[in-house]
């Protein structure tokens, strides 16, 4: 990755998280995004449901000026999924080990299309009350089962660190279904993390294929953006110069 060689003005790379972690997930990957001249912004993904994490998502990135790619890590590609047709200047979709769902498709529903990962055993619930007063159940993962089903090839302080700041997601996030894909209308990249815990490699790579996107794997955990970044930035900067031919 050379200097500038992503530059594409008028595309501005909007990030988002999701479950179990939050916008700092992307620090490396921002670093190198931008040192290649790109604009970025990072969301804070709400994590309370699809529908409502999706508007919120849709309405920062209506701001932005120009065309967007939207990148969504884990439960962020969903959120890109339904955000990208609310707006009219999203130009491309990037899934890192995400979840590319099908209209009418929870996450639970398509999980459960394939084999058990760690991820499952490993959440726990938590009671707590919402705006309204009534009571909601919001999922994380158990401290100690983390660095294994989300970061095994993190170094195990930061994967340890990861563990408690870790941001937990109301059980909506999970179980609300999918509005249209964008991804029926936008091109796609997909990266497919081969050493996944929380999404089985199957699975994405069967939404990988259902979404037509372009494909590249890693041998990497599902925290790749973290411990491989480069990896990453490199899926997003090809889908950036994709892009910046197809508008020339």
């Amino acid at each position: 990755m050379t200097e500038s060689e992503g530059a594409d003005d008028g595309l501005t790379v909007v990030l988002v998280h999701g479950a179990f972690a939050d916008a700092s997930s992307w620090s490396v990957v921002i670093a190198q995004l931008l040192a290649a001249g790109l604009d970025v912004r990072a969301v804070a993904n709400p994590l309370r449901g699809l529908a409502a994490d999706a508007r919120y998502v849709a309405d920062l990135a209506s701001e932005v000026q120009g065309r967007v790619l939207l990148v969504g890590h884990s439960y962020g590609g969903a959120v890109i999924t339904n955000a990208a047709g609310q707006l009219a200047n999203a130009v491309g979709l990037a899934f890192i080990t995400a979840f590319a769902l099908e209209e009418g498709e929870s996450l639970t529903a398509i999980v459960e299309q394939f084999p058990d990962t760690l991820m499952g055993p490993a959440l726990r619930q938590t009671v707590v009350r919402a705006e309204n007063g009534d009571k909601a159940v919001e999922l994380s993962i158990d401290q100690s089962q983390f660095p294994a089903v989300f970061a095994a090839d993190v170094p195990a302080t930061t994967a340890a660190v990861m563990a408690v700041s870790q941001r937990p997601i109301g059980l909506a996030g999970f179980t609300e279904a999918s509005g249209e894909p964008a991804w029926r209308q936008l091109p796609s990249w997909f990266l497919v993390a081969n050493n996944d815990q929380a999404i089985h490699v199957d699975a994405q790579r069967f939404m990988a294929r259902r979404a037509g996107s372009h494909i590249a794997e890693t041998a990497g955990s599902h925290a790749v953006m973290v411990s491989q970044p480069t990896a990453v930035a490199d899926v997003i900067l090809t889908a950036a110069r994709t892009l910046r031919r197809k508008e020339s």
